[in-house]
């Protein structure tokens, strides 16, 4: 059976790599030494950057996973950049990092962050008044069957292996777990 958690972590600077989310679009990969990432940075309002940041993330986890696993990252980090860029006021950064030593670059665990500058956490809708663990005291809103918009984290959450929300300096990171394997 598939485990999945969402939750909530408190401010943190995750390995010192936050930057100002407003600036141009920008694009970088390292594979070096260190766990493998890729990050992308997004201006304000480019809804074009979202098929960009499906591209670049492609080109990053080409030989990464079972099949259909990029293709849900690619999905997921889609709907995480959308938010960023209709429901808040600045850019985003987007990055990608696989853990697991040698073998990350294929069969590595996938974490995906998209930080914005808004402190606001997204809600998690759903049809049914569950409560939304990502949320804390929070509730859900409402989606009805006729609604064109709000399943972006009803997504995340039914397909990845975690997810969450994080503080970080004046904004927040939203973020989600893939293992390279479906479970």
């Amino acid at each position: 059976m598939k485990r999945r958690t969402a939750r909530w972590e408190g401010a943190g600077n995750r390995e010192g790599r936050e930057g100002s989310a407003d600036g141009t679009a920008s694009e970088e990969v390292r594979k070096g030494g260190q766990e493998p990432c890729w990050e992308r940075r997004l201006r304000r309002g480019d809804l074009a950057a979202v098929a960009e940041t499906r591209a670049g993330l492609r080109r990053f986890l080409e030989h990464w996973g079972a099949p259909g696993r990029a293709e849900t990252a690619e999905l997921l980090t889609s709907e995480l950049v959308t938010n960023a860029l209709l429901h808040t006021d600045g850019g985003a950064v987007v990055s990608a990092v696989l853990t697991g030593g040698p073998a990350a670059l294929a069969k590595g665990r996938l974490r995906v962050e998209v930080r914005d500058l808004c402190a606001r956490r997204p809600a998690l809708r759903a049809s049914a008044a569950a409560p939304d663990p990502g949320n804390p005291g929070g509730g859900t809103a409402d989606v009805s069957g006729t609604a064109t918009s709000g399943r972006g984290l009803l997504l995340v959450d039914s397909l990845a292996d975690c997810w969450g929300v994080r503080a970080h300096g004046v904004g927040k990171a939203v973020w989600f777990e893939l293992d390279a394997e479906d479970r």
